[in-house]
Parts: C-alpha cells; sequence; structure tokens
C-alpha cells in the first residue's frame, strides 16, 4: 500500500475532518473514496473518448436529434 502526505490549509482540513466524522468514516477512507471517484470519472472520459474517435460522428448527432426530439430540449 502506498502512503502518501496531504497538506492542506488548516481550514480545509478542518472541514475534511467534519466531512469524515460526518460519514462516521477515517479521513484515509475518505481520501480513497475521493481517489476512487477521480479515477473512476476519469477513466469514463478516457472510454467516452476512444468510442468517440471511432464513432460515426453524422449518426451520432442523429441519434442526439431522435433523444431531443423524444425527450425534448432539458436546457
Amino acid at each position: 500500500m502506498g502512503v502518501i502526505t496531504v497538506r492542506l490549509p488548516e481550514d480545509t482540513h478542518q472541514r475534511v475532518k467534519t466531512l469524515a466524522s460526518s460519514r462516521n468514516i477515517s479521513i484515509n477512507k475518505l481520501y480513497e473514496e475521493f481517489t476512487i471517484m477521480a479515477l473512476t470519472q476519469f477513466d469514463a472520459e478516457n472510454r467516452f473518448k476512444a468510442l468517440a474517435s471511432r464513432g460515426n460522428k453524422q449518426r451520432g448527432l442523429e441519434l442526439l436529434k431522435k433523444l431531443q426530439n423524444h425527450y425534448g430540449d432539458a436546457g
């Protein structure tokens, strides 16, 4: 298992302690969860980019238009 030291401003450290305490977990476990979330997001973004690079742009736009017509403009 790797070990790292993280330097934080004191107010940020206190907020992290409060957050961990509110979840009934250690700060170490909280940082582990943060890391897993960040890596999951990174992996998903890279998978999306890889799929997009192999995809058909026109077909993708057609599918988005179809979804927009079905669900309406949420924006």
